[in-house]
């Protein structure tokens, strides 16, 4: 089992950057594929962006594409993302959750990750 939790969330401006981070509990973190979402009060969760167990694979929402980098430590247990150029759009809670389909898959599908962590607020202001 894999414990998760968000940090590094906050209040921007348009066009700022913040680094996101997702700490994890478990000797087996390695072995997990790492997902951020992000959901809008009333909507459903958002794919954000995926990154395989070693980081050798990683995939992202067109909508972030070229603006957020995901990226993972496996000593440190920790999956960053680096939000850049940030817009008023960006503004959600952010969930890292771990794929649990056993699987090295960098999928969007949010029905695949089993663990999530309790979020983190990013607010960009315009």
């Amino acid at each position: 089992q894999v414990q998760l939790v968000e940090s590094g969330g906050g209040l921007v401006q348009a066009g700022d950057s913040l680094r996101l981070s997702c700490a994890a509990s478990g000797r087996t973190f390695s072995r997990y594929a790492i997902a951020w979402f992000r959901q809008a009060p009333g909507k459903g969760r958002e794919f954000v962006a995926a990154i395989s167990w070693t980081g050798s694979t990683t995939n992202y929402a067109d909508s972030v594409e070229g603006r957020f980098t995901i990226s993972r430590d496996n000593f440190k247990n920790i999956v960053s993302l680096q939000m850049n150029s940030l817009k008023p759009e960006d503004t959600d809670v952010y969930y890292c959750a771990a794929n649990t389909e056993g699987f090295d898959l960098v999928t969007s599908y949010e029905y695949e990750y089993g663990y999530w962590g309790q979020g983190t607020q990013v607010t960009v202001s315009s």
